[in-house]
């Protein structure tokens, strides 16, 4: 195929997916306006020579929280709740593998630590994610709820081992949870935290609560990533009908970045999340893979955002062979000036100024 004929079908393949996925939003309450705070370098050229707004790029972003999950890798372990941090070997040599494929594509995955892996008696492979220019950023220690209205919800751990936090308050613990995890970054794997990023996603971030934009801004976070659109699911062990996956399209495109009044920028986790496929609908892999290349198809022809939230100690167990990171990374390369793989401090940077 000579390059004409290459560019020229991208562009068929680009346009198609736009057309129709853009139908589909249109179609429901409202239409995405895409970004254009993320686009290409250099305006492009018209006819007349004068520079026309420039193409947006997608960024994709590629990114693990590093804890255990309940209900893997068996359907009866929940005991992970009291012990998130205590990362097996098998998700360590998820990460660690899924770290190595994405830079040999030229990315980076953006990583989220649970404080108490810091813990563990040998951290060599965090270091080695690290040195490799993988970005780390912080997920609390103990993997707190920060929307908690009382002591008793903000851990499982805490209502086993009250004494813990006895006598502190839900914003002290918080900020402790969050300082420490800063600390034991730095100690023990010399990396200073990259972003922070919420136990839990919320349907309306953190709207509402600038109590706790602030107490982030103030531990030194100019970006958190706390937003998981509301979505439609199946029932357990459904496959996803048509509407499902147009619905999923469409609250990819609410999950875009924006600025909060308090300064604080917020960078949602794109629906779905391996947590809402696998354990909440029970999905198989290969209806995994087809709303993630929905999501990234739209994504793509729209110039938008794509932030791919997964869990080595579930996606470890679910895609063994990685077909899902390797789909991703093909989409990207695919896609060439379209897209590119990114972290999530780079969509950060990108976020207009209002």
């Amino acid at each position: 195929m000579n390059g004409l004929h290459a560019t020229s079908s991208r562009r068929r393949w680009l346009q198609s997916l736009a057309f129709g996925s853009l139908s589909a939003l249109t179609a429901g309450s409202g239409a995405y306006a895409a970004p254009h705070a993320w686009a290409v370098d250099g305006a492009a050229r018209g006819a007349s020579g004068v520079a026309e707004s420039p193409r947006p790029r997608a960024s994709i972003a590629i990114t693990l929280d590093l804890e255990m999950s309940r209900n893997f890798p068996r359907r009866s372990d929940t005991h992970w709740d009291y012990e998130k941090g205590n990362l097996d070997a098998a998700s360590r040599d998820y990460s660690t593998e899924v770290a190595r494929r994405v830079h040999a594509r030229g990315g980076r995955v953006h990583f989220f630590c649970v404080g108490r892996v810091l813990e563990q008696a040998d951290v060599s492979w965090l270091q080695k994610i690290a040195e490799q220019g993988h970005p780390i950023g912080n997920h609390t220690y103990d993997h707190v709820n920060l929307l908690a209205g009382q002591l008793t919800e903000l851990q499982y751990r805490f209502q086993r081992a009250p004494w813990l936090i006895e006598g502190q308050t839900v914003e002290q613990v918080l900020e402790e949870n969050i300082r420490l995890t800063t600390l034991a970054l730095q100690q023990r794997v010399n990396v200073t935290n990259s972003g922070f990023r919420t136990p839990g996603g919320f349907s309306n971030g953190l709207r509402g609560r600038e109590d706790l934009q602030q107490l982030l801004l103030t531990l030194g976070f100019p970006w958190v990533s706390s937003l998981y659109p509301s979505h439609a699911m199946t029932e357990p062990k459904q496959q996803p009908t048509e509407a499902v996956f147009q619905n999923l399209v469409q609250a990819a495109g609410t999950a875009q970045p924006f600025r909060y009044p308090s300064g604080l920028i917020e960078i949602p986790m794109s629906p779905v999340s391996d947590i809402g496929a696998f354990r909440n609908g029970q999905w198989e892999l290969d209806w995994f893979l087809e709303a993630i290349r929905r999501v990234m198809e739209w994504t793509i022809a729209n110039g938008a955002v794509f932030d791919f939230l997964a869990h080595p100690s579930c996606l470890g167990v679910m895609d063994p062979e990685f077909r899902a990171i390797d789909m991703i990374c093909d989409l990207v390369e695919r896609a060439e000036a379209a897209a590119e793989l990114v972290t999530l401090d780079q969509i950060a940077n990108r976020v207009a100024v209002p």
